[in-house]
């Protein structure tokens, strides 16, 4: 079947500059990364890794073990820093 559909996506710069390293390293296109993408959609009836927010006992062991992680001291700093990168 001849590709012949378009999708328009705006992201940051950085963002995809980053991405297009990763696919370059994997030998993928932009293009090719987001047919794959979609085909895993197709195949799993939803997207193809779990999208959820952290648990109590997740978010406890967050702040009880921040001071493990080199440039965090504070556990609320490194959640905002992690939900900012999944946006």
């Amino acid at each position: 079947m001849p590709k012949s559909a378009f999708v328009n996506v705006r992201v940051d710069p950085e963002t995809k500059e980053q991405a297009e390293h990763v696919f370059s390293e994997l030998g993928l296109s932009t293009s090719e990364a987001v047919t794959l993408f979609l085909r895993q959609v197709i195949l799993r009836r939803g997207l193809p890794f779990d999208v959820r927010l952290p648990n109590a006992e997740t978010l406890t062991a967050l702040r009880e073990d921040v001071s493990a992680l080199p440039g965090y001291d504070d556990a609320s700093r490194l959640l905002d820093d992690a939900l900012n990168e999944a946006d």
